[in-house]
């Protein structure tokens, strides 16, 4: 339907009302018959790329990222066309329908995934999952899959080793899961939990045979079988199934900090915060303008943080807080409601009354936009720490800074400060392992919501 109405509107933009008939192209074929063709090449293309499959349908960027990829790919064989073949197709047409249509796709899917998420959040359209493996690789998954519904996976039973099976259930987040038998029923636990998918966590457990086995087995339960390779925070993007003397090897990649991913990342910092800086500046003024008359002291607060490799840069701000708020903060440390080495207070007192207004829609950080044209920040990253903070990291927190920090990232859009300090190291660091352009785009674009709901903001 979307690209049936993205046609439409091309054709009607560049032909008319009364286009149906009117010669498109050297071969003088009727405009409707070129919009037809167009459209079932568009349509075609979209299913060659998978972007229906309900693996990637849903969650993570993937989903986004086919679409454009298969908009682009089927104009740019169409331009390849076009030019072997003399065919002269209106490039007005073309120039109409491929942004339209690429727009009106990622919308109409971003609008059913949150009816999907809905959906899931009332318990329904969920995949119902028996988890096959040891408790020790068992436990992490099903934690991770009660814990974020949104994900689509309902728990609703367990298959233990030989030696643990007699076991009658197990306590996950509160949850009692039941454990139906051991490996050997893994069939009937299937059938008796109605489950969609197994989920097999102990592959080494079961041994080669056996998983052959049951994934055999599995062919005539119409359920999805998928397997746990023991890596967490990676995404689909670094890693590769290559088949090895008939054993399936997962590769995982480095993660990509350099050359044209960091060139592109800086090309979107760079013009995106200068564009945001044209728009917003009257906007600037006027919360200058406040910040001054509210409470005396300077407009902005810069505070010195750590960026990429840990170097310390001065961050811009909007002071939202009275001039001598530093010297104060010891006097409240008993006070801190933060986690982990985060300090933050939901009252805290040293905030001004225009400074509970901008922190609450996140306002005093868009000066931060100078950092990110200056370079020191990104429009998307990690969030900048306190040099105090680095100076306690471990090894693994440390990766934070292998990219510049930024004014928002998955800490920002998953409930900023009522994370706990280890959900948002590892979102962190999820970010820092996977970034990608797409992935900056949408967590963009969650941003806006998440400003707007004020979650975690104080």
């Amino acid at each position: 339907m979307v690209v049936a109405i993205a046609i439409t509107i091309a054709q009607v933009g560049r032909f008319g009302t009364d286009s149906a008939t009117i010669p498109n192209g050297a071969i003088q074929a009727p405009a409707a018959l070129v919009s037809l063709a167009l459209g079932i090449a568009w349509v075609l293309t979209l299913r060659a790329f998978h972007t229906l499959d309900r693996r990637v349908v849903g969650s993570g960027s993937q989903e986004y990222s086919r679409i454009v990829t298969a908009c682009l790919s089927v104009f740019g064989v169409l331009a390849m066309l076009d030019l072997l073949f003399r065919l002269n197709i209106a490039r007005g047409f073309l120039a109409l329908a491929l942004p339209i249509g690429t727009f009106g796709l990622l919308v109409s899917r971003w609008a059913w995934r949150k009816r999907l998420s809905q959906q899931r959040a009332q318990a329904t359209n969920l995949e119902h999952v028996l988890v096959v493996g040891e408790p020790k690789s068992a436990i992490p998954l099903m934690e991770r899959l009660i814990d974020n519904p949104s994900l689509g996976y309902r728990v609703v039973g367990m298959c233990l080793p030989t030696q643990s099976g007699r076991r009658a259930a197990i306590t996950v987040r509160d949850e009692d899961v039941r454990v139906f038998g051991d490996f050997d029923d893994v069939c009937r636990s299937v059938v008796d939990a109605g489950a969609t998918t197994v989920a097999v966590t102990s592959a080494e457990a079961l041994g080669h045979h056996a998983m052959q086995s049951l994934s055999w087995d599995l062919e005539g339960l119409d359920v999805d079988m998928v397997v746990s390779p023991g890596v967490v925070d990676i995404a689909g993007p670094r890693m590769m199934l290559r088949p090895v003397a008939g054993l399936p090897m997962l590769h995982i990649d480095k993660p990509r900090y350099e050359g044209a991913n960091r060139f592109r990342k800086a090309f979107v910092d760079r013009v995106g915060s200068a564009v945001l800086l044209l728009m917003i500046s009257p906007l600037l003024a006027i919360l200058a303008a406040a910040i001054k008359i509210d409470s005396p002291g300077p407009v902005f607060y810069r505070a010195t943080r750590v960026g990429l490799n840990n170097e310390p840069f001065e961050m811009w701000k909007f002071r939202s807080m009275v001039q001598n708020a530093d010297s104060l903060k010891e006097n409240l440390r008993s006070l801190n409601e933060g986690s982990g080495v985060l300090f933050k207070m939901r009252d805290d007192p040293r905030v001004t009354r225009v400074g509970a207004f901008i922190r609450r829609y996140s306002l005093d950080e868009l000066p931060q936009l100078f950092n990110v044209l200056g370079g020191t920040m990104s429009l998307v990253g990690p969030r900048p720490p306190l040099p105090d903070e680095v100076d306690r990291y471990d090894g693994r927190v440390a990766r934070r800074m292998l990219v510049k920090p930024g004014m928002t990232g998955l800490w920002q859009v998953s409930g900023r400060s009522d994370l706990s300090w280890e959900e948002s190291v590892r979102l962190d660091l999820s970010y820092v392992e996977n970034w990608s352009i797409m992935q900056d785009a949408l967590i963009l674009w969650r941003t806006v919501r998440a400003v707007f709901a004020k979650d975690g903001a104080y």
